[in-house]
């Protein structure tokens, strides 16, 4: 595909708003994810478990590992990015528990 400065100006801008759009859904979903600690924390007081779930977050590993490879993303910065997901996660809890 051959672009001149003009067509490339314009695929970068028209790419950036794009990226913005996708960036708006990200925070979005991220709110929603976070919101569900609530949920989470109601049921793991109930249940008199652990805010910490090695099982759950070796199972979210393995299915990113997958979606990582199956998607040719880097496995890492993917692992990184649920890393934090799932802090932010835990740390919601922490926050709900302790009212």
């Amino acid at each position: 595909m051959q672009v001149n400065k003009n067509k490339a100006f314009e695929l970068l801008s028209t790419s950036r708003e794009k990226i913005d759009q996708i960036d708006n859904q990200i925070i979005d979903l991220i709110i929603e994810r976070t919101s569900l600690a609530k949920d989470i924390s109601t049921a793991k007081k109930v249940l008199n478990t652990d805010i910490e779930n090695t099982e759950r977050e070796d199972y979210i590993q393995r299915k990113i590992k997958k979606l990582a490879k199956d998607n040719d993303i880097d496995e890492i910065s993917l692992l990184e990015i649920m890393d934090i997901l799932m802090k932010l996660n835990k740390s919601e809890q922490e926050r709900i528990l302790k009212r």
